[in-house]
């Protein structure tokens, strides 16, 4: 395993268990749209280290540690880090969007980042494998998609603290950040590039028909 994602899912899981154990900390880094639109924007890049529960923080760290390699493989440790942390911040952004005058709104967690790298790596090598509860063998890209769709559930049903608008703003990141990188793939990999735009379709065409809320 590359030594550089795993200080990566050490630093998440060291800042996520001082959040855990310290609410001034997770407050005060936690992404708060009031705070943020008064000039804390640091909250915005700072929140996606953070994460609600362990579960939470086993989940992301998890995904990221089965589709990140595909990401370090192709593009080398520089790249990953630009794909990681463009779609934490593009996540961040769409989140704003969606929730500028929801001054009240707080989330936190590395969906955004992880998302980012899902897509990259399911643009990458759409046939990848994996296997859910480490038996039940799902394809890669088929994950993506269904994450992408339980974020909408998540967004609709308004029940946790985990940042669900951050996963499209993410996966968008990534996406876009591989294409560029890798153009080709618009030729050589067409299915894909249009299968990965549907859930974000959906998104917006939700967001604006208000039937997210």
């Amino acid at each position: 395993m590359n030594t550089f994602l795993l200080v990566l899912i050490g630093i998440n899981a060291v800042v996520s268990f001082k959040g855990f154990n310290d609410f001034d900390f997770f407050r005060k880094y936690e992404f708060h749209v009031g705070s943020i639109r008064s000039g804390e924007q640091l909250r915005m890049l700072t929140s996606g280290f953070l994460h609600g529960d362990i579960t939470h923080l086993a989940f992301n760290m998890l995904t990221l540690y089965f589709f990140a390699p595909i990401v370090l493989d192709t593009f080398g440790n520089v790249n990953f880090l630009y794909v990681y942390f463009v779609s934490l911040i593009a996540g961040s952004l769409l989140t704003m969007y969606f929730h500028k005058n929801d001054f009240h709104y707080r989330a936190v967690g590395a969906s955004g980042a992880v998302t980012g790298i899902i897509y990259s790596s399911i643009l990458l090598y759409p046939e990848m494998n994996l296997y859910l509860f480490f038996a039940i063998p799902i394809k890669g890209y088929v994950f993506g998609i269904g994450y992408l769709l339980y974020s909408i559930y998540g967004m609709k049903a308004k029940n946790d603290n985990i940042g669900h608008t951050a996963h499209f703003g993410g996966a968008i990141g990534g996406y876009l950040f591989t294409l560029i990188k890798v153009p080709s793939l618009i030729q050589t990999n067409t299915e894909m590039v249009i299968l990965l735009t549907i859930p974000i379709i959906i998104l917006f065409y939700l967001h604006k028909t208000n039937r997210l809320n």
